[in-house]
């Protein structure tokens, strides 16, 4: 079985407030149907977005050669560069005190 890691559409429609769940998926399903697993969420409403990953599980499913959208691959870069860039600004404000 091909699995993927894509987004999966949540939301009220008429109002166009939807958000989002980072699931794996057999890659033949459609984009809402049932998932194998949720991995987070991802809420682009919000100022500014927010976006949660288990990384653990995430890597556990890229390992038994899961593929992630073109959409989701982008979250996962800003999501581990958005952690690095906090923890790098924490230690410098630790530095300077």
């Amino acid at each position: 079985m091909s699995v993927r890691i894509r987004l999966r559409r949540i939301g009220k429609s008429p109002k166009q407030r939807y958000f989002f769940r980072i699931s794996v998926f057999d890659k033949r399903k459609a984009r809402d149907s049932r998932a194998i697993e949720e991995l987070g969420y991802y809420d682009p409403t919000k100022q500014p977005p927010i976006i949660k990953i288990n990384t653990e599980r995430l890597n556990y499913w890229l390992s038994c050669g899961a593929q992630m959208s073109d959409t989701v691959s982008g979250l996962v870069k800003g999501y581990v560069g958005g952690e690095k860039g906090k923890e790098e600004k924490e230690n410098k404000n630790r530095e300077g005190s």
